[in-house]
């Protein structure tokens, strides 16, 4: 039962949304079935893929939208990736400084970025150009990559459901950039 008084008035929704039509948000991030041992959600973002893609392919920028809490700044690379470039990146977990290098595996202009971990998993950023000012960004862990017993622990350790959280966190300060 609610505390609010009968004749409050209620925000307007949107009837194909259930979004509030009061003020401007991002939707929330979509999870993406992209196969077996990789965790993706998506986002429609109100930019242009070519200023998204400027911020990802960029190492020097990824601790703005890291939704993990873990990025802290790049320490080397170059302002725009190319595949076969590396990049290290200092980071922080459980409070332990570290820095950690990374190997671009794919850049496509505009569309795609990814780099391999260490670990062997990868991080993918695809961007989809809707033909209106707006971009559907797909953000993916794919561990797929990983021999089976480190997959095999990435699950035991619960990694693709906190890298889901951090993924949604990601995404969601992404399109906020926009709103």
């Amino acid at each position: 039962m609610s505390n609010e008084p009968e004749n409050a008035p209620q925000p307007a929704f949107n009837p194909e949304t259930g979004l509030p039509t009061s003020a401007p948000q991002a939707g929330w991030p979509e999870p993406v079935d992209t196969g077996p041992l990789q965790v993706s959600y998506r986002i429609r973002i109100q930019a242009p893929a070519a200023e998204l893609y400027s911020i990802l392919a960029n190492p020097h920028r990824h601790h703005e939208v890291d939704g993990s809490a873990t990025v802290q700044y790049a320490k080397t690379g170059p302002d725009l990736v190319s595949v076969g470039d590396e990049f290290s990146v200092a980071m922080k977990k459980f409070g332990v400084p570290y820095t950690m290098t990374l190997v671009v595996t794919a850049a496509d202009e505009d569309e795609l970025v990814e780099w391999k971990h260490p670990g062997g998993h990868r991080w993918r950023w695809r961007f989809e150009d809707q033909g209106d000012g707006s971009t559907v960004v797909t953000e993916t862990f794919d561990y797929s990559w990983t021999r089976h017993v480190v997959a095999r622990g990435y699950e035991l350790t619960r990694r693709p459901q906190d890298n889901a959280k951090g993924i949604r966190a990601s995404l969601t300060r992404l399109a906020g950039r926009y709103l």
